[in-house]
Parts: structure tokens; sequence; C-alpha cells
């Protein structure tokens, strides 16, 4: 008996072990390719010194900028009109979808919502944006918990 449970409590601590360390993988790839982002401009601009037409178009996110100075991205639209870049606290920063730049610079969200198309959306709850932005559930089908549920 005592055998028994010894076995069982070594398979279930080792079964906790693999699922906390493909938590952890998922988790860290995740952040990985949030750093990468990038924003294609919509017009590049005219005054551009880069070998490539498409290098001098391309920001990619938390580029750092200067409002007064050095501004590479205040009003520019991107990424097919689906991100508007402005200059907040020295960094490029997409307006549109910013938790903490929502709509305008300074502008943060409160806890459970997103920033969707420039307004703070409680995800949880909006048939529009459910569970993400412009994420839209079946006619007459409410959000609940972030999950399009039944009517």
């Amino acid at each position: 008996m005592a055998s028994s449970l010894l076995k069982l409590a070594t398979i279930l601590s080792l079964l906790v072990s693999i699922l906390l360390a493909l938590h952890t993988q998922i988790t860290l790839s995740v952040d990985v390719e949030d750093e990468d982002e990038e924003y294609v401009l919509d017009t590049p601009p005219v005054n551009f010194r880069s070998r490539s037409r498409f290098l001098a178009s391309v920001i990619k996110k938390g580029t750092r900028c200067n409002a007064e100075r050095n501004n590479k991205c205040n009003g520019v639209s991107a990424n097919k009109g689906t991100g508007l870049l402005y200059c907040c606290k020295e960094h490029c920063r997409n307006v549109l979808g910013d938790k903490n730049n929502c709509g305008q610079c300074g502008k943060k969200c409160k806890l459970g919502e997103s920033c969707c198309n420039g307004r703070c959306t409680n995800i949880f709850y909006n048939a529009s944006n459910c569970g993400e932005c412009n994420n839209k559930c079946s006619p007459g089908v409410k959000c609940q918990y972030g999950t399009c549920g039944y009517a």
C-alpha cells in the first residue's frame, strides 16, 4: 500500500513539473513575439535616407523618438489602417491597440480591459470584442467571461 502511494506521488510530481515547464515555455514565447512586433507604415516617409524603401517604411514597436526633434511616428498610420503611431514618453506606440496609451498617450485601460480601436473595452462581456479585439459573437449570442456563450 505504501509502495503504491509513493509511486502515485512520484507520478503526480512529475506531471506537475512537466505542466509547469510547458506553461513557462508558452509564456516566454509569447513575450518574445511581442517584442519583435513591427509597424509597416501605410505611407512611407517622404525624406527617407535608407537604401531600401521597405526599411524606411518599417518602425519596430518601442522605437525611440522625441516628439519635438526626432519625431518618427506622430500621427502616422500603419499596418493598413489598424495602427496609429504616436510618440509617447519617447517611444513609438500604437494608440489604437496599446493598453497604456489607448486613444492618446498616457490613457491607461483598467484591469480586464483591452485597447480596441483606440477605446478601452471590457473584453469579458463585449459581444463585438469577446476575449480579444474584433472577435464578434454570432448575432444573439452573449459574451461571457471572454467567450461567446449560448443565446
